[in-house]
């Protein structure tokens, strides 16, 4: 099969199409022809060798959420039969996304929706899953309350401003670098939309939130925005880091925790989430969310991201712009 495989961390050009042997699955696995794989930052910080929760041992393929159509199951494997239409989280053993074929254990996969493309399918779990579990189980967001998203127009910002709307939020705030991009935020149902990397935009916060600030805020740029977000947020507001696009996990200024922890300590929540740790330790709370998520898509009152496509061969220069922050919606490579 052909697959993007890394022998050594860097730079988008580590990325290398090969040919592979064929993948087997195992028991309780499944083998999966891969439709679309999505592009999600995780895929970025591996590839550079950034901190990151679980090793990565090289040779590698990357991706780790594909859509596809089950071709061959393991022994024990019951209820996909061979020509489901599925998508869920895949890289059991050696295998990961960003190839023709993908290994998954059958208990991460879901069968694709009718009417579903799967290409939207591809990027549902992590960027969309993560969104939700953000909102509903982590900030917990109450009705009438104001919430700031940043990156509004990325993978897991379009998921976030029209989910703070499902809970019940009053308003929403979009942080966008581009027009264009907050253009796109506003039409996904944000209130108002800022340049949220641009000096004085935590002002423009404040301004449009009558001076109070926000009462829930993410945060996914790094340790030298997480002052800056702390500035926008209100008495009793949480804050809820789940990043740094950075690619940093120094320069933390400690000065700007002094407000928050002891002058005027205005009862405020800091919270670092990881996905991963939701499904290690929070399992039937992560599968509801992800029903929740699922049921929403289905009944129309969620819209997936628009997905960008790119041939399996263009891995890096998919990376090369999602690093650049050249991209909106979603990315997905095409084997």
């Amino acid at each position: 099969m052909k697959a993007i495989e890394m022998t050594e961390q860097g730079g988008p050009d580590v990325l290398r199409l090969v040919e592979l042997p064929d993948p087997q699955p195992g028991p309780g696995q499944v083998l999966i022809k891969v439709d679309a794989a999505a592009v999600n930052f995780s895929d970025l910080m591996r590839r550079r060798g950034d901190v990151y929760p679980v090793p990565t041992p090289l040779p590698f393929v990357p991706g780790a959420e594909v859509a596809g159509t089950v071709a061959a199951l393991g022994d024990g494997v019951e209820g996909l039969p061979v020509g489901t239409p599925v998508f869920g989280t895949v890289g059991a053993d050696a295998s990961g996304g960003y190839a023709e074929l993908a290994l998954a254990y059958a208990a991460n996969l879901i069968p694709i929706p009718a009417g579903l493309d799967p290409d939207a399918a591809a990027g549902i779990v992590v960027s969309g899953l993560a969104a939700t579990v953000l909102l509903h189980d982590v900030a917990q967001v109450a009705a009438g309350e104001t919430v700031f998203v940043p990156a509004a127009a990325g993978g897991v910002g379009t998921y976030a401003v029209q989910i703070a709307k499902l809970l019940g939020a009053g308003s929403v705030i979009a942080g966008a670098s581009t027009p264009e991009k907050r253009e796109i935020t506003l039409g996904l149902g944000a209130d108002e939309a800022v340049d949220y990397l641009e000096p004085g935009w935590t002002d423009r916060v404040l301004e449009l939130t009558g001076g109070r600030g926000v009462d829930i805020a993410l945060e996914m740029h790094g340790p030298a925005h997480l002052g800056q977000a702390l500035k926008i947020l209100a008495p009793f507001g949480r804050l809820i880091n789940y990043g740094s696009v950075a690619g940093t996990v120094h320069g933390l200024d400690t000065t700007d925790l002094v407000p928050l922890l002891y002058d005027p300590a205005p009862s405020q929540i800091i919270t670092g989430f990881n996905l991963g740790v939701w499904f290690e330790h929070r399992l039937p709370q992560a599968i509801a969310s992800l029903q929740r998520l699922v049921g929403w898509i289905a009944s129309g009152e969620l819209h997936t991201p628009k997905t960008y496509p790119f041939p399996l061969a263009d891995a890096a220069e998919a990376h090369r712009l999602l690093e650049n922050g050249a991209t909106t919606g979603k990315v997905v490579l095409k084997p």
